[in-house]
This record gives structure tokens, C-alpha cells and sequence, in this order.
């Protein structure tokens, strides 16, 4: 038997994680990928599940099958403790097999989808998904802090293993066309969007919910936010931030009176309505094609300044008001990353 050099030793690992990616991706028209679920206390997981087993789907959405799930739950949120065995069991009625850990899910699967709605244990729950090299869509909110949602991107980037995060808001095609370019428009000097955003005290303000009209702003505006200033009520939020272009974005985040999602964008050649919102089904598409091809539909680091963005609308609020710089937020956050990582790594590896 040949030896191996001390070269050929050293690629071994890179190997091996070229051969897990390249497992977790090999669908077929007769195998499906098998598609699993991390947390069961959305309505998200029933409505992707029957986009993806749907037996009249096409395109690459016939290439996925949801096969198993892990409940999850989290005691202290009502939403999550109230609601993770209704969807468990209606999971289970469709024919997904409900296991009980992560380890036991990761065996059964090809790629992950991490649905838990608390997003504090968002961390925890992808280190091992990244772990054993299998790509993982995060839904809404990426993590629960920023510090959080760094770490995320930087475990992502060691183990090599691609994740993306959106509201499903983003890709809904009348949305998603000032990303691509409305000719009527033509380039977008500015927005103001609006959404629903109940507050939920374990969370940052506008990561529960506002996250929905802050992704609507960011798909039409892009990354380059520098500052932001928020006014807040009981009722109402409102946070304006001022791009490094000097174009400026404003998300209206409504706890009263009539809600829902809209927006007005300001353009270089006319003000149109932001579109209306076309449901899961455009989402759960690029889901899709990532799970197949490894590239994401959202660049993290745009992902990561609209976190940012929130993050410095939180301590605006505490500071009546006042402008905060992105780049202190940012700042801020990435002084406590490696500690974060240390911990949760070791929580994991004592499991």
C-alpha cells in the first residue's frame, strides 16, 4: 500500500468536506434531497412543507422532500410553547418523521431548514448543521442579537458551509424588482415601508416582526446604511436611516389601527407603490435552488447590516432618538464574537 505525503494528509479534510457538500446535494429525479426541519413552532413549517412535497410541483421544488423534523419549543415564548405540537402533529399527518435531537435529524437528511421562531437558540442549533457540512436556510430572525448573527456568518464561513436568511417578503416579484431594476423607476433614490411589528420582550424591538418591513427596505435600497435614528411609541416605530449616497430609507413599524405591508419608493424617474406580497411560494423557490446549487440567495453581509440596522434602532430609542453610527454597532458586536463561539462550541462538544 502507498503512503500518503505529508501534502496529501493535509487535504484530507478540505476532501472530506467537498464529499459531505457534494452528498447533500446529489438529488435526482428519483431520489429527491431530503429536506429536514429544525423547530415546529411556525406556521412556516407546514405551509414550506407542502410547497416542497407538493407531487405537482416543478422545476427544482420537485428535487426536495421534506423527510423529517425535530419540534424544538421554547417555554417562554407563548407563540412557540402554545403552538409546537399542533404543527408537530400536522407534520407528522403528512408523513414527516419527528425526531428527538438534532444529531438524530442530521442523520436522516441532506440539508436543513432552521424554523424555530425563537431565534435565541439559532446559534446553538446551526453550529452542529454546519458541523456536519450540510447547507441550512435560517428563517426570520437570523439570531436574536447581533453578536449572534456575526457569529453565525463566521461558523459559516469555517466549515465552509453556505446559509442564507430572509423573510419571505424579499422575493415577492413586485418587491424584488427595484433589486433588479424597474426601468419605469429607473434608479431608486429612496423608500418608506411599512409592516407589522408586535414587540416580544426576548428579542430586540424590531427583530420579531419588524424584520419583515426592514427586509422589504433593504431588498429596494440595498446595503450602505451609515446611521439611524428611531422615534418610538406604544403604538407606532419609525426608524430613518441615511445611506452613505446620501439617499435615505425609512421602516414604519405599526402596532395599531389597520396593519400590513406596503411601501412607496422614490425613484429617479417616477414614485411607485412597492407591490403587495406574493406569499411563501418565491421564497421556498430559492430555497430550493440553494439547497441544490450552494449559492445563496441573500448575501449574508447584507443580512448582517440590516441586523445592524436594527441593532443601532434599539440604541437609538434609548438615546431619545439620536443618531447611531452602523459602524459603532458593528463594532460593538464583533468585540464579543469569538467569546460567543467559544461558548456555544463548548455547549455543543459537552452534549
Amino acid at each position: 500500500m502507498q503512503i500518503p505525503t505529508l501534502a496529501q494528509l493535509a487535504l484530507i479534510p478540505a476532501l472530506a468536506a467537498a464529499v459531505s457538500l457534494s452528498a447533500a446535494t446529489s438529488a435526482s429525479a428519483d431520489e429527491p434531497l431530503k429536506v429536514g426541519i429544525i423547530g415546529l413552532d411556525t406556521s412556516h413549517v407546514t405551509a414550506f412543507s407542502k410547497v416542497m412535497n407538493d407531487p405537482k410541483a416543478t422545476g427544482d421544488l420537485a428535487k426536495m422532500s421534506v423527510v423529517a423534523a425535530f419540534p424544538g419549543g421554547s417555554p417562554d415564548i407563548a407563540s412557540s410553547r402554545d403552538r409546537v405540537e399542533g404543527f408537530t402533529n400536522q407534520l407528522r399527518d403528512m408523513g414527516v418523521e419527528i425526531v428527538d435531537s438534532i444529531p438524530a435529524l442530521l442523520e436522516k437528511v441532506d440539508v436543513v431548514m432552521l424554523e424555530s421562531v425563537d431565534a435565541r437558540p439559532h446559534l446553538e442549533q446551526v453550529l452542529p448543521v454546519f458541523q456536519a457540512g450540510k447547507r441550512v436556510f435560517i428563517d426570520k430572525p437570523l439570531a436574536a442579537s447581533l453578536v449572534d448573527c456575526l457569529a453565525i456568518q463566521q461558523l459559516s464561513k469555517k466549515y465552509d458551509v453556505p446559509f442564507f436568511s430572509s423573510s419571505s417578503l424579499r422575493f415577492s416579484p413586485d418587491i424584488y424588482r427595484f433589486r433588479t431594476g424597474d426601468p419605469k423607476v429607473g434608479a431608486v433614490l429612496g423608500a418608506t415601508v411599512w409592516s407589522p411589528c408586535s414587540l416580544e420582550p426576548t428579542h430586540p424591538d424590531l427583530f420579531w416582526y419588524g424584520v419583515h418591513g426592514v427586509e422589504t427596505l433593504y431588498t429596494i435600497m440595498g446595503t450602505g446604511c451609515t446611521q439611524v435614528s428611531r422615534v418610538s411609541t406604544a403604538d407606532t416605530d419609525e426608524a430613518t436611516g441615511v445611506w452613505e449616497d446620501g439617499r435615505v430609507g425609512t421602516f414604519r413599524g405599526l402596532r395599531a389601527g389597520k396593519r400590513g405591508y406596503g411601501g412607496i419608493v422614490f425613484g429617479e424617474k417616477s414614485i411607485a407603490d412597492a407591490g403587495t406580497y406574493a406569499g411563501y411560494q418565491p421564497l421556498v423557490q430559492r430555497v430550493a435552488s440553494f439547497f441544490l446549487t450552494g449559492e445563496v440567495a441573500v448575501d449574508p453581509n447584507e443580512t448582517i447590516e440590516m441586523f445592524a440596522f436594527m441593532t443601532a434602532a434599539d440604541e437609538s430609542k434609548k438615546k431619545d432618538g439620536a443618531a447611531v453610527s452602523i459602524a459603532d454597532v458593528m463594532k460593538a458586536a464583533e468585540a464579543q464574537v469569538a467569546d460567543r463561539i467559544a461558548e456555544v462550541e463548548k455547549k455543543i462538544a459537552a452534549k
